[in-house]
């Protein structure tokens, strides 16, 4: 069953977040970015945040590890994880998956997101790309 937490407006989140020792900075201004986001990061993991249009908290890049300064992905091709930044790839190591799966409980504790069950178990990679598959074309 889903646990949802009280709804909580973008100001409060944010105090929340700074009051648990998340560092809470202006979002890099880029061509795609949204106005008054935030870049969230602690334990070496970030993702970025900003206002929903009803006064909420939106996620608008899912906690990744960072890689040079970059929040990168997380990679599954069966036999291993890795951690894929747009000029990087390298091995997820168990450290890397217990500091993301810590990060991304506790931002969801603090914005009030939902939190899934199959999620709660461990972490959830962005992209499979299975090497028995890649490119099999369906009949």
């Amino acid at each position: 069953m889903a646990k949802k937490a009280q709804q909580k407006s973008f100001n409060d989140v944010l105090a929340t977040l700074g009051t648990q020792r998340f560092d809470v900075a202006p979002a890099q201004e880029g061509a795609r970015r949204t106005p008054n986001a935030f870049k969230v990061s602690k334990y070496n993991c970030a993702a970025e945040i900003a206002q929903a249009p009803d006064g909420g908290t939106s996620l608008l890049s899912r906690p990744g590890w960072l890689l040079n300064g970059e929040i990168s992905r997380i990679l599954d091709r069966g036999y291993q994880k890795f951690l894929k930044s747009s000029r990087l790839e390298i091995p997820a190591t168990a450290d890397h998956l217990r500091a993301l799966h810590t990060f991304s409980e506790e931002l969801k504790e603090a914005t009030g997101e939902l939190s899934l069950y199959n999620e709660s178990l461990g972490t959830t990679s962005d992209i499979y790309e299975y090497d028995r598959v890649k490119g099999r074309e369906h009949p």
